[in-house]
């Protein structure tokens, strides 16, 4: 393919993820407004000015809208591990780097609109429900870097867990009215913690 033609499909693919995100971020606001189940296809389709099988052919269902700002992060442990001799090690690494940066996926976020935004996906049960395809998808990725079969099924699974458990008992706490500062120390203790185990109970990969 010449230069040419690769920029038009690199041009192309920026074009179609600034829609993913346009659209994705006019539904959440009016879902956060409103409610999910207050707000039709149609309003969001109105609001962001295309037509609902143009809305459709993006997301197909109306729980994509909100689902779409995990896709990023769908494959990240898979990807953490590619490669690495130690991979509990490097997710250990990667998941106590993401509570020193207050990243969202944590849960240790205090920024308002990470905190509605998560209400809003906890809060609703469809939305809920579809957060755990997200994170069996997660946990299939993973259980491939790591090599296959029963074995590496067993552990994603466990490793998978504990980021969520860790990460909705940051979430709730910061809900809850505790501050990043008061929960930042206890959540690291509990990361080592729970990483801990899992090298006790996983001894070959970490």
């Amino acid at each position: 393919m010449s230069e040419t033609g690769t920029g038009a499909v690199g041009l192309r693919e920026r074009k179609r993820q600034r829609m993913y995100g346009n659209v994705s971020d006019i539904a959440i606001r009016l879902f956060l407004e409103k409610g999910f189940d207050a707000v039709s296809v149609a309003e969001i389709a109105a609001a962001a000015e295309i037509s609902k099988p143009t809305l459709f052919r993006y997301f197909p269902t109306k729980e994509d809208l909100v689902l779409h700002r995990f896709a990023d992060h769908e494959g990240e442990a898979a990807r953490v591990v590619a490669g690495q001799e130690r991979p509990l090690l490097a997710l250990r690494r990667h998941f106590l780097d993401g509570l020193e940066r207050c990243d969202p996926v944590t849960g240790l976020s205090e920024e308002p609109a990470v905190l509605a935004f998560t209400s809003l996906v906890y809060g609703t049960p469809s939305l809920a429900a579809g957060l755990y395809g997200y994170l069996e998808r997660s946990e299939t990725a993973l259980a491939e870097a790591l090599g296959g079969g029963l074995e590496a099924r067993l552990a994603a699974g466990q490793i998978i867990a504990v980021q969520r458990i860790l990460a909705l008992d940051n979430w709730r706490r910061i809900a809850d009215g505790e501050r990043v500062a008061q929960v930042r120390a206890e959540a690291v203790a509990a990361a080592e913690r729970a990483f801990g185990q899992l090298a006790d109970g996983l001894p070959h990969l970490a």
